[in-house]
C-alpha cells in the first residue's frame, strides 16, 4: 500500500515538472511574439501610418462598454486621422453602422519613450465634427495601449482600449464620416 502511494505521488511530481517546464517555453513564444508587435507598432507610430482596434471604451465617469474593434478604432495616415465609434446597438446612427465617424487632420505630433520603454504618443485632430486632443500610450513589449481622447470644447474624455497595428495589417470598416 505505501509502494502504491510513493509511486502515486512520484508519478504526480513528475508529470507536475513536466508541465512547468512547458510553460516557460510557451511564455518565451509569447513574449517575442508580443516583442514583435511592439516593434511593428513603434514603426507605425513613427511612419504615421498606424490603426488602434479597440475592444473596449471608456467614458468620463468610467463607466466602460466592450466593442468590436474592427469597427471602433483611432487611425492615422500621413497627416489624416480618423476617430470611429460603433456600438452593437439597432439604430444606424450617423456612420451608418451605429455609431459617429470623423476625419480630421493631424497636427502638433509628439513622440516619447519613458526610462522604461513605453511609448507616449500625442496628436492634435481638428475637423468637421471634431477637434480634440489625443493621447496614446503603449506599454513596452507589447502593442497593447490606450488612446484618450481630450475634446477642446466639451469635459466628454473617452478613452480606447486594444491594440496599436500598422495600417497594413489592420482590418477596419469605416463607417460614413460627418
Amino acid at each position: 500500500m505505501k509502494a502504491i502511494k510513493f509511486l502515486s505521488m512520484l508519478l504526480i511530481v513528475t508529470l507536475t515538472g513536466c508541465k512547468t517546464q512547458q510553460n516557460p517555453v510557451k511564455q518565451a513564444l509569447q513574449d517575442a511574439e508580443n516583442r514583435a508587435w511592439f516593434e511593428k507598432a513603434v514603426q507605425a507610430l513613427n511612419e504615421q501610418a498606424f490603426v488602434l482596434e479597440a475592444d473596449k471604451i471608456t467614458f468620463k465617469h468610467g463607466h466602460f462598454t466592450y466593442v468590436t474593434s474592427n469597427t471602433n478604432f483611432i487611425s492615422m495616415h500621413d497627416k489624416k486621422a480618423t476617430i470611429q465609434m460603433a456600438f452593437n446597438s439597432p439604430y444606424a446612427g450617423p456612420n451608418g453602422i451605429g455609431g459617429i465617424t470623423v476625419d480630421g487632420t493631424v497636427s502638433n505630433v509628439q513622440m516619447s519613450t519613458d526610462k522604461k520603454g513605453n511609448i507616449s504618443y500625442s496628436m492634435m485632430v481638428t475637423g468637421i465634427g471634431v477637434s480634440a486632443s489625443v493621447f496614446i500610450n503603449m506599454y513596452e513589449g507589447t502593442n497593447q495601449c490606450t488612446a484618450t481622447i481630450y475634446p477642446n470644447f466639451s469635459g466628454n474624455i473617452i478613452t480606447f482600449s486594444g491594440n496599436l497595428y500598422p495600417e497594413d495589417e489592420s482590418n477596419v470598416f469605416k463607417g460614413r464620416a460627418l
